[in-house]
Protein backbone atom coordinates (compact mmCIF):
# COMPACT_ATOMS: atom_id res chain seq x y z
CA UNK A 1 0.00 0.00 0.00
CA UNK A 2 1.30 3.45 -0.93
CA UNK A 3 1.69 5.98 1.88
CA UNK A 4 -1.10 8.15 0.53
CA UNK A 5 -3.44 5.22 -0.07
CA UNK A 6 -3.72 4.93 3.70
CA UNK A 7 -6.63 6.36 5.64
CA UNK A 8 -6.09 9.70 7.30
CA UNK A 9 -6.03 8.05 10.74
CA UNK A 10 -3.21 5.75 9.59
CA UNK A 11 -1.13 8.83 8.70
CA UNK A 12 -1.53 10.22 12.20
CA UNK A 13 1.60 10.79 14.34
CA UNK A 14 1.25 11.92 17.93
CA UNK A 15 2.12 15.57 18.41
CA UNK A 16 1.97 16.47 14.69
CA UNK A 17 -0.22 19.47 13.83
CA UNK A 18 -1.30 21.25 10.69
CA UNK A 19 -2.61 24.45 12.24
CA UNK A 20 -1.72 27.28 14.62
CA UNK A 21 -4.47 29.05 16.56
CA UNK A 22 -4.21 32.02 18.96
CA UNK A 23 -4.84 31.41 22.64
CA UNK A 24 -8.53 31.35 23.55
CA UNK A 25 -9.01 34.49 25.65
CA UNK A 26 -12.70 33.68 26.19
CA UNK A 27 -12.03 30.26 27.71
CA UNK A 28 -13.69 30.84 31.08
CA UNK A 29 -16.72 32.45 29.49
CA UNK A 30 -17.11 29.66 26.96
CA UNK A 31 -16.98 26.98 29.64
CA UNK A 32 -19.57 28.67 31.81
CA UNK A 33 -21.85 29.31 28.83
CA UNK A 34 -21.85 25.65 27.81
CA UNK A 35 -24.16 23.37 29.87
CA UNK A 36 -22.46 20.41 31.53
CA UNK A 37 -24.62 17.99 29.58
CA UNK A 38 -23.13 19.22 26.31
CA UNK A 39 -19.46 19.08 27.36
CA UNK A 40 -17.25 16.21 26.20
CA UNK A 41 -16.02 13.87 28.88
CA UNK A 42 -12.84 13.06 26.96
CA UNK A 43 -10.64 14.50 24.25
CA UNK A 44 -12.02 13.86 20.72
CA UNK A 45 -10.22 11.15 18.75
CA UNK A 46 -8.90 13.11 15.79
CA UNK A 47 -5.96 12.38 13.48
CA UNK A 48 -2.78 14.34 14.14
CA UNK A 49 -1.35 15.21 10.73
CA UNK A 50 0.37 18.06 8.95
CA UNK A 51 -1.45 20.28 6.49
CA UNK A 52 0.64 18.80 3.68
CA UNK A 53 -0.48 15.28 4.58
CA UNK A 54 -4.13 16.37 4.66
CA UNK A 55 -3.89 18.08 1.25
CA UNK A 56 -2.15 15.12 -0.37
CA UNK A 57 -4.54 12.63 1.21
CA UNK A 58 -7.75 14.25 0.00
CA UNK A 59 -6.31 15.21 -3.39
CA UNK A 60 -5.31 11.57 -3.88
CA UNK A 61 -8.82 10.41 -2.96
CA UNK A 62 -10.41 12.95 -5.32
CA UNK A 63 -8.27 11.66 -8.18
CA UNK A 64 -9.87 8.25 -7.74
CA UNK A 65 -13.36 9.66 -8.22
CA UNK A 66 -15.14 9.38 -11.55
CA UNK A 67 -16.95 12.42 -12.93
CA UNK A 68 -18.21 13.84 -16.18
CA UNK A 69 -14.97 15.87 -16.40
CA UNK A 70 -12.83 12.72 -16.25
CA UNK A 71 -14.60 10.34 -18.62
CA UNK A 72 -17.70 9.23 -20.50
CA UNK A 73 -20.69 9.02 -18.19
CA UNK A 74 -23.58 7.33 -20.10
CA UNK A 75 -25.96 7.21 -17.14
CA UNK A 76 -29.45 6.69 -18.57
CA UNK A 77 -32.32 8.78 -17.21
CA UNK A 78 -29.92 11.21 -15.52
CA UNK A 79 -28.41 13.23 -18.40
CA UNK A 80 -24.86 13.53 -17.06
CA UNK A 81 -23.85 16.19 -19.54
CA UNK A 82 -20.77 18.40 -19.52
CA UNK A 83 -20.88 21.42 -17.20
CA UNK A 84 -19.25 24.36 -19.06
CA UNK A 85 -16.66 26.11 -16.92
CA UNK A 86 -18.04 29.54 -17.73
CA UNK A 87 -21.07 28.56 -15.64
CA UNK A 88 -18.82 28.21 -12.59
CA UNK A 89 -17.06 31.48 -13.34
CA UNK A 90 -20.26 33.49 -13.60
CA UNK A 91 -21.96 32.01 -10.54
CA UNK A 92 -18.80 32.75 -8.51
CA UNK A 93 -18.88 36.50 -9.15
CA UNK A 94 -18.58 38.32 -5.80
CA UNK A 95 -21.58 40.49 -6.65
CA UNK A 96 -23.72 37.35 -6.36
CA UNK A 97 -21.85 35.25 -3.79
CA UNK A 98 -21.72 38.23 -1.42
CA UNK A 99 -25.48 38.60 -1.22
CA UNK A 100 -27.39 37.72 1.94
CA UNK A 101 -30.86 36.14 1.65
CA UNK A 102 -32.28 38.55 4.24
CA UNK A 103 -31.30 41.66 2.28
CA UNK A 104 -34.18 43.93 1.24
CA UNK A 105 -35.27 43.29 -2.35
CA UNK A 106 -34.24 46.80 -3.35
CA UNK A 107 -30.59 45.91 -2.63
CA UNK A 108 -30.66 42.60 -4.55
CA UNK A 109 -32.12 43.73 -7.86
CA UNK A 110 -29.49 41.93 -9.95
CA UNK A 111 -30.22 38.57 -8.35
CA UNK A 112 -33.97 39.06 -8.69
CA UNK A 113 -33.49 39.99 -12.34
CA UNK A 114 -31.59 36.74 -12.93
CA UNK A 115 -34.41 34.81 -11.23
CA UNK A 116 -37.05 36.60 -13.31
CA UNK A 117 -35.19 36.24 -16.62
CA UNK A 118 -34.47 32.55 -16.03
CA UNK A 119 -38.11 31.87 -15.18
CA UNK A 120 -39.17 33.63 -18.38
CA UNK A 121 -36.64 31.65 -20.44
CA UNK A 122 -37.85 28.36 -18.97
CA UNK A 123 -41.45 29.36 -19.63
CA UNK A 124 -40.60 29.98 -23.28
CA UNK A 125 -38.69 26.70 -23.59
CA UNK A 126 -41.50 24.73 -21.90
CA UNK A 127 -44.46 26.48 -23.52
CA UNK A 128 -46.00 27.39 -20.15
CA UNK A 129 -47.08 30.68 -18.56
CA UNK A 130 -44.96 30.97 -15.44
CA UNK A 131 -42.24 29.25 -13.41
CA UNK A 132 -41.15 29.18 -9.80
CA UNK A 133 -37.47 28.44 -9.10
CA UNK A 134 -38.00 27.87 -5.38
CA UNK A 135 -37.87 24.03 -5.19
CA UNK A 136 -34.52 22.60 -4.12
CA UNK A 137 -34.45 19.47 -6.32
CA UNK A 138 -36.32 17.56 -9.02
CA UNK A 139 -38.20 15.41 -6.51
CA UNK A 140 -39.00 18.54 -4.52
CA UNK A 141 -40.31 20.07 -7.74
CA UNK A 142 -42.48 17.00 -8.34
CA UNK A 143 -44.00 17.35 -4.88
CA UNK A 144 -44.56 21.06 -5.45
CA UNK A 145 -46.24 20.41 -8.81
CA UNK A 146 -48.58 17.83 -7.30
CA UNK A 147 -49.39 20.22 -4.45
CA UNK A 148 -50.38 22.77 -7.08
CA UNK A 149 -52.57 20.12 -8.71
CA UNK A 150 -54.29 19.45 -5.37
CA UNK A 151 -54.62 23.17 -4.63
CA UNK A 152 -56.34 23.67 -7.98
CA UNK A 153 -58.98 21.02 -7.24
CA UNK A 154 -59.44 22.11 -3.61
CA UNK A 155 -60.00 25.75 -4.60
CA UNK A 156 -62.70 24.57 -7.01
CA UNK A 157 -64.33 22.54 -4.24
CA UNK A 158 -63.65 19.32 -6.16
CA UNK A 159 -62.52 17.31 -3.14
CA UNK A 160 -63.11 13.84 -4.61
CA UNK A 161 -60.06 14.07 -6.87
CA UNK A 162 -57.51 12.20 -4.78
CA UNK A 163 -56.06 9.80 -7.36
CA UNK A 164 -53.18 10.31 -9.77
CA UNK A 165 -52.42 8.03 -12.73
CA UNK A 166 -48.80 6.92 -13.13
CA UNK A 167 -47.46 4.75 -16.01
CA UNK A 168 -45.79 1.43 -15.15
CA UNK A 169 -42.61 2.75 -16.81
CA UNK A 170 -42.43 5.88 -14.63
CA UNK A 171 -39.48 7.11 -12.60
CA UNK A 172 -39.67 5.91 -9.01
CA UNK A 173 -40.06 9.44 -7.71
CA UNK A 174 -43.46 9.75 -9.43
CA UNK A 175 -45.45 7.39 -7.18
CA UNK A 176 -43.33 8.43 -4.20
CA UNK A 177 -44.12 12.13 -4.68
CA UNK A 178 -47.80 11.35 -5.20
CA UNK A 179 -47.91 9.34 -1.96
CA UNK A 180 -46.17 12.11 0.01
CA UNK A 181 -48.73 14.55 -1.39
CA UNK A 182 -51.57 12.36 -0.08
CA UNK A 183 -52.67 11.10 -3.48
CA UNK A 184 -53.53 7.50 -4.31
CA UNK A 185 -51.52 6.06 -7.21
CA UNK A 186 -53.35 4.31 -10.05
CA UNK A 187 -51.10 2.48 -12.53
CA UNK A 188 -51.65 2.55 -16.27
CA UNK A 189 -50.02 -0.19 -18.33
CA UNK A 190 -47.66 0.13 -21.26
CA UNK A 191 -48.17 -1.52 -24.63
CA UNK A 192 -45.60 -3.97 -26.05
CA UNK A 193 -44.01 -1.02 -27.89
CA UNK A 194 -43.23 0.64 -24.53
CA UNK A 195 -45.76 3.45 -24.77
CA UNK A 196 -48.86 4.15 -22.65
CA UNK A 197 -51.80 1.90 -23.49
CA UNK A 198 -54.63 4.35 -24.15
CA UNK A 199 -57.19 1.53 -24.01
CA UNK A 200 -55.98 0.70 -20.49
CA UNK A 201 -56.14 4.39 -19.56
CA UNK A 202 -59.74 5.06 -20.57
CA UNK A 203 -61.45 2.93 -17.86
CA UNK A 204 -59.38 4.65 -15.18
CA UNK A 205 -60.74 8.12 -15.93
CA UNK A 206 -63.54 9.36 -13.69
CA UNK A 207 -64.32 12.22 -11.30
CA UNK A 208 -61.82 10.95 -8.70
CA UNK A 209 -58.80 11.51 -10.94
CA UNK A 210 -56.73 14.59 -10.08
CA UNK A 211 -54.40 14.07 -13.01
CA UNK A 212 -51.77 11.97 -14.74
CA UNK A 213 -47.98 12.07 -14.43
CA UNK A 214 -46.02 11.45 -17.62
CA UNK A 215 -42.47 11.59 -18.87
CA UNK A 216 -42.15 12.29 -22.58
CA UNK A 217 -40.08 10.80 -24.04
CA UNK A 218 -40.71 8.10 -21.47
CA UNK A 219 -38.20 6.15 -19.41
CA UNK A 220 -37.49 3.83 -22.35
CA UNK A 221 -36.47 6.86 -24.38
CA UNK A 222 -39.58 6.59 -26.58
CA UNK A 223 -41.80 9.50 -27.55
CA UNK A 224 -45.42 9.08 -26.44
CA UNK A 225 -46.99 9.44 -29.87
CA UNK A 226 -50.55 9.49 -28.50
CA UNK A 227 -49.88 12.31 -26.05
CA UNK A 228 -52.49 14.63 -27.61
CA UNK A 229 -55.16 11.93 -27.30
CA UNK A 230 -54.12 11.32 -23.68
CA UNK A 231 -54.34 15.04 -22.94
CA UNK A 232 -57.82 15.22 -24.44
CA UNK A 233 -59.03 12.24 -22.38
CA UNK A 234 -57.57 13.44 -19.06
CA UNK A 235 -58.79 16.99 -19.52
CA UNK A 236 -62.15 15.60 -20.55
CA UNK A 237 -62.60 13.93 -17.16
CA UNK A 238 -61.53 17.11 -15.32
CA UNK A 239 -57.95 16.07 -14.55
CA UNK A 240 -54.64 17.84 -15.15
CA UNK A 241 -51.50 16.69 -16.95
CA UNK A 242 -48.22 16.69 -15.05
CA UNK A 243 -44.96 16.52 -17.01
CA UNK A 244 -41.94 14.94 -15.34
CA UNK A 245 -39.15 17.03 -16.85
CA UNK A 246 -36.40 14.46 -16.29
CA UNK A 247 -36.31 13.74 -20.03
CA UNK A 248 -36.69 17.27 -21.34
CA UNK A 249 -33.19 17.32 -22.88
CA UNK A 250 -34.09 15.68 -26.23
CA UNK A 251 -37.05 18.01 -26.76
CA UNK A 252 -35.00 21.22 -26.70
CA UNK A 253 -35.43 22.98 -30.00
CA UNK A 254 -38.09 20.57 -31.27
CA UNK A 255 -41.25 20.70 -29.15
CA UNK A 256 -42.63 21.99 -25.83
CA UNK A 257 -44.59 20.20 -23.10
CA UNK A 258 -47.10 23.04 -22.88
CA UNK A 259 -47.96 22.58 -26.55
CA UNK A 260 -48.67 18.90 -25.89
CA UNK A 261 -51.34 19.81 -23.34
CA UNK A 262 -49.38 19.60 -20.07
CA UNK A 263 -50.58 21.93 -17.30
CA UNK A 264 -47.77 21.49 -14.77
CA UNK A 265 -44.15 20.39 -15.06
CA UNK A 266 -40.88 20.38 -13.20
CA UNK A 267 -37.44 20.74 -14.75
CA UNK A 268 -34.26 19.16 -13.40
CA UNK A 269 -31.75 21.97 -13.93
CA UNK A 270 -28.94 19.50 -13.21
CA UNK A 271 -30.03 17.34 -16.14
CA UNK A 272 -31.13 19.56 -18.98
CA UNK A 273 -29.33 22.79 -18.16
CA UNK A 274 -25.84 21.61 -17.25
CA UNK A 275 -25.60 22.34 -13.54
CA UNK A 276 -23.59 19.99 -11.25
CA UNK A 277 -25.26 16.63 -10.74
CA UNK A 278 -24.91 14.19 -7.88
CA UNK A 279 -23.39 14.27 -4.45
CA UNK A 280 -26.69 14.99 -2.74
CA UNK A 281 -27.07 18.58 -3.87
CA UNK A 282 -27.49 21.41 -4.10
CA UNK A 283 -30.10 20.92 -6.79
CA UNK A 284 -32.95 22.82 -8.34
CA UNK A 285 -36.34 21.70 -9.63
CA UNK A 286 -38.22 24.68 -11.11
CA UNK A 287 -41.96 24.18 -11.58
CA UNK A 288 -43.92 25.66 -14.44
CA UNK A 289 -47.67 25.98 -14.88
CA UNK A 290 -50.27 26.94 -17.43
CA UNK A 291 -51.93 30.36 -17.15
CA UNK A 292 -54.91 29.12 -15.11
CA UNK A 293 -52.60 27.85 -12.35
CA UNK A 294 -50.20 30.78 -11.92
CA UNK A 295 -51.78 32.05 -8.69
CA UNK A 296 -51.23 28.65 -7.05
CA UNK A 297 -47.44 28.79 -7.39
CA UNK A 298 -45.56 28.80 -4.06
CA UNK A 299 -44.75 32.08 -2.37
CA UNK A 300 -42.83 34.26 -2.77
CA UNK A 301 -42.95 34.89 -6.51
CA UNK A 302 -40.59 37.30 -8.28
CA UNK A 303 -42.43 39.91 -10.33
CA UNK A 304 -41.36 42.85 -12.48
CA UNK A 305 -42.91 46.24 -11.84
CA UNK A 306 -43.86 48.74 -14.53
CA UNK A 307 -40.77 50.81 -13.71
CA UNK A 308 -38.49 47.85 -14.41
CA UNK A 309 -37.67 46.98 -10.81
CA UNK A 310 -38.22 43.55 -9.27
CA UNK A 311 -40.13 42.65 -6.13
CA UNK A 312 -41.42 39.65 -4.20
CA UNK A 313 -45.11 38.97 -4.72
CA UNK A 314 -47.29 36.80 -2.48
CA UNK A 315 -50.47 35.30 -3.90
CA UNK A 316 -53.46 34.68 -1.62
CA UNK A 317 -54.28 31.49 -3.55
CA UNK A 318 -50.73 30.15 -3.33
CA UNK A 319 -50.12 26.72 -1.84
CA UNK A 320 -47.73 28.55 0.53
CA UNK A 321 -43.99 28.49 1.04
CA UNK A 322 -42.16 25.29 0.09
CA UNK A 323 -38.55 26.38 0.67
CA UNK A 324 -36.38 28.85 2.49
CA UNK A 325 -36.12 32.11 0.56
CA UNK A 326 -36.27 31.59 -3.24
CA UNK A 327 -34.28 28.44 -3.98
CA UNK A 328 -30.63 27.58 -4.69
CA UNK A 329 -29.36 30.70 -6.41
CA UNK A 330 -25.96 29.35 -7.46
CA UNK A 331 -27.64 26.56 -9.41
CA UNK A 332 -29.94 29.06 -11.10
CA UNK A 333 -26.95 31.16 -12.16
CA UNK A 334 -25.31 28.18 -13.84
CA UNK A 335 -28.46 27.28 -15.76
CA UNK A 336 -29.04 30.90 -16.77
CA UNK A 337 -25.46 31.17 -18.05
CA UNK A 338 -25.89 27.95 -20.06
CA UNK A 339 -29.12 29.16 -21.67
CA UNK A 340 -27.63 32.56 -22.55
CA UNK A 341 -24.47 30.92 -23.93
CA UNK A 342 -26.52 28.81 -26.36
CA UNK A 343 -29.24 31.33 -27.14
CA UNK A 344 -32.16 30.61 -29.44
CA UNK A 345 -29.70 29.99 -32.28
CA UNK A 346 -28.03 26.94 -30.73
CA UNK A 347 -30.34 25.54 -28.06
CA UNK A 348 -32.37 24.05 -30.91
CA UNK A 349 -29.48 21.66 -31.66
CA UNK A 350 -29.38 20.08 -28.19
CA UNK A 351 -32.31 17.72 -28.64
CA UNK A 352 -31.50 16.53 -32.17
CA UNK A 353 -27.83 15.85 -31.33
CA UNK A 354 -28.74 13.96 -28.14
CA UNK A 355 -31.16 11.85 -30.19
CA UNK A 356 -28.61 11.25 -32.94
CA UNK A 357 -25.96 10.09 -30.47
CA UNK A 358 -28.32 7.69 -28.68
CA UNK A 359 -29.56 6.09 -31.89
CA UNK A 360 -25.99 5.75 -33.18
CA UNK A 361 -24.93 3.72 -30.12
CA UNK A 362 -28.15 1.67 -30.15
CA UNK A 363 -27.81 0.64 -33.78
CA UNK A 364 -24.11 -0.10 -33.36
CA UNK A 365 -24.62 -2.52 -30.46
CA UNK A 366 -27.96 -4.23 -31.05
CA UNK A 367 -26.28 -7.24 -32.68
CA UNK A 368 -24.59 -8.18 -29.37
CA UNK A 369 -26.97 -6.65 -26.78
CA UNK A 370 -30.64 -7.57 -26.81
CA UNK A 371 -32.87 -4.69 -27.93
CA UNK A 372 -36.40 -5.50 -26.70
CA UNK A 373 -38.09 -2.64 -28.57
CA UNK A 374 -37.02 -2.00 -32.16
CA UNK A 375 -37.85 1.67 -32.53
CA UNK A 376 -36.20 5.02 -33.07
CA UNK A 377 -35.38 6.34 -29.61
CA UNK A 378 -34.86 9.85 -28.38
CA UNK A 379 -32.06 10.69 -25.92
CA UNK A 380 -31.72 7.23 -24.34
CA UNK A 381 -32.54 3.59 -24.94
CA UNK A 382 -32.66 0.29 -23.05
CA UNK A 383 -31.02 -3.05 -23.77
CA UNK A 384 -32.21 -6.16 -21.95
CA UNK A 385 -28.75 -7.52 -21.17
CA UNK A 386 -26.49 -9.42 -23.54
CA UNK A 387 -27.96 -11.05 -26.61
CA UNK A 388 -26.07 -14.26 -25.77
CA UNK A 389 -26.82 -15.06 -22.13
CA UNK A 390 -25.59 -18.67 -22.31
CA UNK A 391 -22.56 -18.13 -20.07
CA UNK A 392 -24.57 -16.50 -17.27
CA UNK A 393 -22.94 -13.06 -17.52
CA UNK A 394 -25.41 -10.52 -16.16
CA UNK A 395 -26.01 -6.82 -16.64
CA UNK A 396 -24.25 -6.19 -13.31
CA UNK A 397 -21.19 -8.05 -14.58
CA UNK A 398 -21.10 -5.95 -17.75
CA UNK A 399 -21.39 -2.74 -15.70
CA UNK A 400 -18.53 -3.78 -13.41
CA UNK A 401 -16.32 -4.76 -16.34
CA UNK A 402 -16.79 -1.35 -17.97
CA UNK A 403 -15.05 0.20 -14.95
CA UNK A 404 -11.85 -1.64 -15.91
CA UNK A 405 -11.91 0.17 -19.26
CA UNK A 406 -12.32 3.62 -17.71
CA UNK A 407 -16.05 4.14 -18.30
CA UNK A 408 -18.75 4.85 -15.80
CA UNK A 409 -21.42 2.18 -16.12
CA UNK A 410 -24.81 3.03 -17.62
CA UNK A 411 -27.92 2.80 -15.45
CA UNK A 412 -28.68 -0.87 -14.78
CA UNK A 413 -31.81 -2.81 -13.80
CA UNK A 414 -33.99 0.22 -14.55
CA UNK A 415 -36.60 0.58 -15.87
CA UNK A 416 -38.18 -2.45 -14.23
CA UNK A 417 -39.96 -3.50 -17.41
CA UNK A 418 -36.98 -5.72 -18.30
CA UNK A 419 -35.01 -8.12 -16.10
CA UNK A 420 -31.53 -7.15 -17.35
CA UNK A 421 -32.00 -3.48 -18.27
CA UNK A 422 -29.00 -1.49 -19.47
CA UNK A 423 -30.08 2.12 -19.92
CA UNK A 424 -27.69 4.28 -21.98
CA UNK A 425 -27.80 8.04 -22.52
CA UNK A 426 -24.79 9.63 -24.25
CA UNK A 427 -26.10 13.27 -24.28
CA UNK A 428 -25.40 15.73 -27.07
CA UNK A 429 -22.01 16.85 -25.75
CA UNK A 430 -20.04 13.68 -26.55
CA UNK A 431 -17.99 13.47 -29.75
CA UNK A 432 -18.14 10.79 -32.42
CA UNK A 433 -14.70 9.58 -31.34
CA UNK A 434 -15.88 9.08 -27.73
CA UNK A 435 -18.97 7.21 -28.89
CA UNK A 436 -16.91 4.94 -31.16
CA UNK A 437 -14.50 4.13 -28.34
CA UNK A 438 -17.40 3.28 -26.03
CA UNK A 439 -19.02 1.10 -28.68
CA UNK A 440 -15.74 -0.75 -29.19
CA UNK A 441 -15.42 -1.46 -25.44
CA UNK A 442 -19.06 -2.59 -25.16
CA UNK A 443 -18.47 -5.02 -28.02
CA UNK A 444 -15.27 -6.23 -26.40
CA UNK A 445 -17.08 -6.93 -23.12
CA UNK A 446 -19.79 -8.84 -25.01
CA UNK A 447 -17.07 -10.95 -26.64
CA UNK A 448 -15.37 -11.55 -23.29
CA UNK A 449 -18.70 -12.67 -21.83
CA UNK A 450 -18.66 -15.59 -24.29
CA UNK A 451 -14.94 -16.41 -24.51
CA UNK A 452 -13.77 -15.73 -20.92
CA UNK A 453 -16.90 -15.17 -18.78
CA UNK A 454 -15.06 -15.47 -15.45
CA UNK A 455 -13.06 -12.37 -16.36
CA UNK A 456 -16.32 -10.43 -16.59
CA UNK A 457 -18.03 -12.08 -13.63
CA UNK A 458 -15.17 -11.14 -11.27
CA UNK A 459 -14.71 -7.58 -12.55
CA UNK A 460 -13.62 -4.92 -11.80
CA UNK A 461 -9.93 -5.77 -11.59
CA UNK A 462 -8.22 -2.38 -12.02
CA UNK A 463 -10.20 -0.10 -9.72
CA UNK A 464 -9.06 1.09 -6.24
CA UNK A 465 -11.91 -0.96 -4.73
CA UNK A 466 -12.93 -4.34 -6.15
CA UNK A 467 -16.45 -5.74 -6.34
CA UNK A 468 -18.34 -5.12 -3.12
CA UNK A 469 -21.09 -6.94 -1.33
CA UNK A 470 -23.57 -4.13 -1.93
CA UNK A 471 -26.41 -5.73 0.01
CA UNK A 472 -24.34 -6.12 3.16
CA UNK A 473 -22.87 -2.65 2.72
CA UNK A 474 -26.37 -1.18 2.61
CA UNK A 475 -27.64 -3.17 5.59
CA UNK A 476 -24.52 -2.93 7.76
CA UNK A 477 -22.54 0.13 6.68
CA UNK A 478 -19.14 0.80 8.28
CA UNK A 479 -19.14 4.50 9.00
CA UNK A 480 -16.24 4.89 11.43
CA UNK A 481 -12.51 4.29 11.09
CA UNK A 482 -12.50 2.35 14.38
CA UNK A 483 -15.03 -0.14 12.94
CA UNK A 484 -12.91 -0.59 9.82
CA UNK A 485 -9.71 -1.03 11.79
CA UNK A 486 -11.18 -3.76 13.96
Amino acid sequence: MKYYDKLIFELSKEGRKGYTLPENRMKEYALTALPDGLKRADVPELPEVSEFDVVRHYTNISNKNFGVDTGFYPLGSCTMKYNPKINEEICSLPAFTGLHPLQPAVTAQGALEVYYNLSRALAEIAGLAEFTLNPFAGAHGELTGLMIMRQYHIKRGDLKRTKVIVPDSAHGTNPASAAVCGLTVVEVKSKPDGRIDVDDLKPLLDDTIAGIMMTNPNTLGLFETEVLEIAKLVHGCGGLLYYDGANLNPLLGKCRPGDMGFDIMHINLHKTFSTPHGGGGPGSGPVGVAKALVDYLPNPQVRKADDGTFYLHRSEDSLGRISGFIGNFGVMMRAYTYILSLGKEYIKYVGPLATLNANYIKESLKDCYYLPIESVCKHEFVFDGLKDKSTGVTTLDVAKRLLDYGYHAPTIYFPLLFHQSIMIEPTETESLETLDEFIEVMRKVAKEAIECPDEVKTAPHNTPVRRLDETTAAKHPILRYRDLAH
